[in-house]
């Protein structure tokens, strides 16, 4: 037709041009159990197909357990942290990261109950841009009520199939020798 039909120059192509977005893509841990009045490190790593440039920038907030809002609690751009001044982190965040290593990490310190909710890592990298942010539920409980780390489960359960089974494979092996040796060879 006259208007060409949404072709150009008569070839099946769009006439728009086609954007080329990649983004940042955040990892965190679901869940952390952290004993009250210890320090927590938040690990938050990142991928991005960018040169890490000084334009770069991670954003830490918090959501309380049971709020529906989040507060801003830290900002991390150009090499320098920028934690909040009257929030509830106030003096107790620190940068443990390092962006040219893709590390987006805080810790902070004498975790409290009042701490139990959602934190949430946000990093950008122009022009990279962030999907989804990373989210680490933190569960802050009683000192010595942590729990227990599995490998102690799994060496008990390994030390003991091996106790039990050592007594078995004896019984067998010797039982194997036994029928071995009772049965008569004869020549010719």
């Amino acid at each position: 037709d006259k208007c060409g039909g949404g072709r150009l120059g008569g070839k099946n192509e769009p006439w728009f041009s086609s954007i080329q977005l990649s983004a940042v893509e955040v990892s965190t841990p679901e869940e952390m159990f952290v004993e009250n009045g210890t320090d927590a490190k938040l690990p938050c790593t990142f991928t991005s197909v960018e040169v890490i440039s000084s334009a770069a920038s991670v954003s830490w907030s918090f959501q309380p357990e049971g709020a529906a809002t989040r507060i801003s609690f830290f900002y991390y751009f150009n090499g320098r942290s920028y934690p909040g001044k009257d929030l509830p982190f106030k003096d107790r965040i620190t940068w443990t990261g390092d962006l040219n290593k893709k590390d987006a990490s805080i810790s902070i310190s004498n975790m409290q109950f009042r701490d139990n909710g959602t934190y949430i890592c946000d990093v950008k990298n122009p022009p990279d841009i962030v999907v989804k942010p990373g989210e680490i539920r933190v569960r802050v409980v009683e000192k010595d009520s942590l729990p227990a780390f599995p490998i102690a489960m799994v060496a008990g359960i390994v030390i003991g199939t091996v106790t039990g089974l050592t007594p078995l494979i004896s019984i067998v092996v010797c039982l194997v020798i036994r029928k071995n040796n009772s049965k008569k060879r004869y020549s010719g």
